[in-house]
């Protein structure tokens, strides 16, 4: 396995680089090409990798570490019939070479074939005492196979041997999250902490659990401490801005969001959230700077723009909303909440032809959101197109038969488009289901509180649902 960069000797390095340089050939133990290999491999300069095994083969023919280092070049390059061969030769010579498993479950496991991998880990595990990245290998193994429990289990041995392993920690959490055990993580956390009571790391993954669970206070708490263990942790100032912002503390939460743009350079996500607080707080100035200077910082965050939209559209600037939702939808087209946003806009502005089109390309996006059929039908029903509307609304029942609104609705597009058969089928249908919404259809389509066998049909439901 490839060592830490920073373990090797830059001498070494400077030797043979200008070896390369010249015509010059020095000599270098066994260990030192191994060094300067894991050097060149950790850095991505695979070809001096290559080269330094190629010339350190020359100068050490029988050696097992540099021939396995020429075999994850090969598993590197996906030629894996030749390092499968190599494999077989080292094998013959030392089949307790821990290594040599090692690198049979890379090729399996980039063939996909991740339970031979695991097979062949355990076998690794069993020929030595240095288990830790075997355990880490392991547990990405698990992963491929969403087995987040065995997963979790190797990750939590890889911490037992490294506590300041975050990557590690990090998986733990992530398994922990998936298999959706909440208290599992907390409690794995707090116990993590007892033993390393100040891991800002921790901390800010207890606090984010927290969190998760809606417990503002303790989660404040954690974020706190991650805070104090380091006083330059950007995630927590973050994180801890967010719970209060959730607990309504909004100068608080801008006066966290500010102190992560005092730290580093300014983020467009601060400057959103620093945004949203005035708004909040009814600083529509403020809130407006700070959207545009979330766009200004990354033109392609689509929620920038999309913030910038709900802000004038709540001031019923709607011209103004439907020119930065279409900024919106220029980054990323296929978000159907987009489409649906930039409908209600169209909406807003009487123009129903733009509206149908951007509510069927919601739909077509995968939006089946309740209000979304209610309100396409009315656009329909707008421009007096009744068969259509009541397409979309027979489309959205199929989503929510349940929906007495969607069938007093229809029954009322039926009406309108003269389809009295219909109109009493449907109508029945929604007041047997929810007779106290009737005051919806009645509120809607008032022309017909008027038309007698309508007032009849009701009467008779009434009288037989009491």
């Amino acid at each position: 396995m490839a060592l830490d960069s920073n373990e090797y000797p830059d001498k070494s390095i400077s030797k043979f680089e200008s070896m390369l340089k010249t015509d010059d050939v020095y000599f270098f133990d066994a260990e030192d090409f191994e060094e300067i290999i894991h050097y060149y491999l950790n850095n991505g300069k695979v070809s001096l990798g290559k080269k330094a095994i190629q010339i350190g083969l020359e100068q050490h023919p029988n050696s097992l570490e540099l021939k396995l280092l020429r075999v994850e070049i090969l598993v590197f390059e996906d030629k894996f019939e030749t390092a499968e061969k190599l494999l077989d030769e080292l094998q013959n010579i030392d089949s307790h070479n821990e290594e040599i498993y090692i690198q049979r479950a890379n090729i399996q496991s980039k063939q996909d074939n991740h339970q031979e991998a695991v097979n062949l880990l355990l076998e690794a595990l069993h020929r030595t005492e240095d288990s830790f990245d075997i355990y880490s290998l392991l547990g990405m193994e698990y992963l491929f196979m969403d087995d987040f429990e065995s997963a979790k289990r190797s990750f939590m041995r890889c911490v037992e041997f490294d506590d300041r392993d975050y990557s590690s920690l990090y998986n733990v959490i992530y398994c922990f999250e998936f298999l959706e055990d909440f208290d599992g993580a907390i409690h794995y956390l707090n116990d993590y902490l007892e033993r390393n009571p100040y891991c800002e790391v921790a901390w800010h993954q207890l606090g984010k659990m927290y969190l998760g669970m809606d417990m503002f206070q303790e989660a404040l708490t954690s974020f706190d401490f991650a805070i104090i263990s380091d006083d330059s942790f950007i995630g927590a100032y973050f994180e801890k801005g967010k719970v209060l912002e959730k607990l309504g503390k909004y100068n608080e939460a801008i006066e966290n969001y500010e102190t992560t743009i005092s730290i580093e350079d300014p983020t467009s996500h601060a400057y959103l959230r620093i945004g949203r607080c005035h708004e909040k707080l009814g600083n529509n100035d403020l809130a407006k700077y700070y959207y545009y200077n979330t766009v200004h910082e990354d033109p392609l965050l689509d929620k920038g723009w999309l913030a910038i939209t709900d802000f004038h559209y709540k001031l019923e600037n709607y011209e103004k909303a439907l020119y930065y939702i279409n900024k919106a939808i220029n980054i990323d087209g296929e978000n159907p909440l987009y489409w649906k946003k930039c409908a209600k806009i169209y909406f807003a502005l009487n123009n129903f032809d733009e509206a149908d089109f951007a509510y069927k390309q919601a739909v077509d996006l995968g939006n089946y959101e309740l209000d979304t059929w209610k309100n396409w039908a009315d656009v329909l029903k707008k421009t007096g197109d009744f068969g259509s509307s009541i397409q979309v609304l027979i489309q959205g029942l199929e989503f929510y038969p349940e929906s007495a609104e969607l069938l007093y609705k229809l029954a009322g597009v039926y009406l309108k488009n003269d389809e009295v058969l219909n109109t009493r089928e449907k109508l029945a249908e929604a007041m047997q289901l929810n007779i106290e919404k009737l005051q919806l259809f009645e509120e809607e389509f008032p022309e017909f509180n008027k038309v007698k066998w309508l007032q009849t049909l009701v009467s008779e439901i009434k009288k037989t649902s009491t």
